[in-house]
């Protein structure tokens, strides 16, 4: 029987996920091997009737450099009690599966491993390499290498940045943006600097103080009264989701905000609107301070997952399918393909980054002690410094308060 192989996509899409799919499909069908495509991630493999189709050349060459997703993604995470009774087996017998490879974040590269465990337990012995995808870029790969999907999020993200900030530089007006992230900043701060926006506010900023919608806000109108002060009266403020998912669960219950989770415990941050919510508090503050600014909330997220690929991705996937070839012929299993800045294949396996203790992968974030972080913070972004106190007080009673890297504690 001919060989074959088994690809699916898990969890949220990224810009390059059909180049990784084109490629992997055309290297493997001209040695030999059939490839099947699973739509609906892990579901099909615990049911009895997968949803799976045979992919070919022409396929694969009609869907290599198009955004989205071919194959239909999912956030099923299956349960023991999934594998004891629902696993189909079957479906690797009858197809002669040899490797399965899956397209995803940790948690989807975590249960193939599982899974090619639970196989193995069963006399069928599978390979299984995974390929690292997320627009957050903060899977912590080596070298600081990026995570395929962020360098074409990034690039869209900048573009939609750049038209808000060119909104409010028209009008004399300032946006709130809120960009997707949900442990790490790297994107809302590519947005912000590359636009020169003068507040952005991620995480990691909060590395000596606690995160609270209050500091948020008072870093926001710092901001904007520095910039009053330099008779600036237009601006944007980008905040990353993954602030928001630090706010303790009594602030988020003061705003009235209620989250559902998925299937891996993680908040569904897309559904509330975190612009909003943030845009709403600043006109707040603003109204309270007698200062008449408007300001709108942009929220940029949905928007660059799914994308034509950039150039930097197109490249990054396709080297990333034929990786996985390479590493399969070697032998190698259970583990993530990169490539290492020197252009060659490299395997990463999960227990060198899982937290000893917990299991769980620390996600990457942004490093600010960086030069080229620290230069965003001293000499783009425009906050209340004690030289601007004086001149402050024509806005606020307490300009003290409203000090970038008091607010910090820095």
């Amino acid at each position: 029987m001919q060989k074959s192989i088994v690809i699916l996509t898990g969890g949220g899409p990224a810009p390059g996920m059909n180049t990784v799919v084109g490629t992997i499909t055309k290297v493997f069908l001209r040695n030999g091997y059939r490839v099947l495509g699973l739509n609906g991630g892990y579901k099909g493999l615990f049911s009895p009737d997968p949803n799976f189709e045979e992919l070919d050349f022409f396929l694969a060459d009609s869907i290599f450099n198009r955004g989205g997703s071919h194959l239909v993604m999912s956030r099923f995470k299956p349960t023991q009690e999934d594998f004891d009774k629902n696993f189909n087996l079957k479906f690797f017998q009858d197809n002669n599966i040899k490797l399965l490879v899956t397209i995803g974040g940790d948690d989807t590269a975590s249960t193939a491993n599982r899974i090619a465990k639970f196989l193995h337990e069963k006399d069928y012995h599978i390979a299984n390499i995974h390929v690292p995808k997320t627009i957050d870029n903060d899977l912590p790969l080596p070298q600081n290498i990026a995570t395929f999907g962020y360098q074409s999020a990034k690039g869209e993200g900048t573009a939609i940045g750049a038209t808000i900030y060119e909104d409010a530089r028209t009008n004399h007006t300032w946006f709130v943006v809120s960009a997707m992230g949900r442990s790490a900043g790297h994107l809302a701060l590519a947005i912000g600097y590359t636009n020169h926006y003068p507040m952005i506010v991620i995480p990691e900023m909060f590395n000596k103080t606690n995160i609270t919608g209050e500091k948020i806000i008072n870093m926001a109108v710092s901001a904007i009264i520095k910039r009053k002060i330099l008779g600036i009266d237009y601006g944007a403020i980008i905040i990353s989701e993954g602030v928001f998912e630090e706010l303790s669960s009594e602030e988020l219950q003061s705003y009235g905000v209620k989250f559902t989770y998925d299937q891996h415990g993680h908040p569904e941050l897309g559904k509330v609107s975190k612009a909003q919510m943030f845009n709403d508090m600043l006109e707040t503050r603003l109204k309270q301070l007698g200062l008449d600014i408007k300001s709108r909330p942009v929220e940029i997220g949905y928007e660059v997952r799914c994308i034509t690929p950039h150039a930097y991705d197109l490249v990054y996937c396709t080297e990333l399918g034929m990786g996985v070839y390479k590493l399969f012929t070697e032998g190698i299993t259970g583990c993530m393909v990169y490539m290492d800045l020197n252009g060659n294949v490299k395997s990463l396996y999960l227990k060198d980054m899982q937290d000893p203790v917990t299991g769980k992968i620390p996600p990457r974030g942004v490093n600010i002690h960086q030069d080229k972080v620290r230069m965003i913070f001293e000499l783009i972004m425009h906050y209340i410094t004690p030289e601007d106190y004086e001149a402050a007080k024509k806005y606020v009673k307490d300009p003290e308060t409203y000090d970038f890297k008091k607010i910090l504690n820095w």
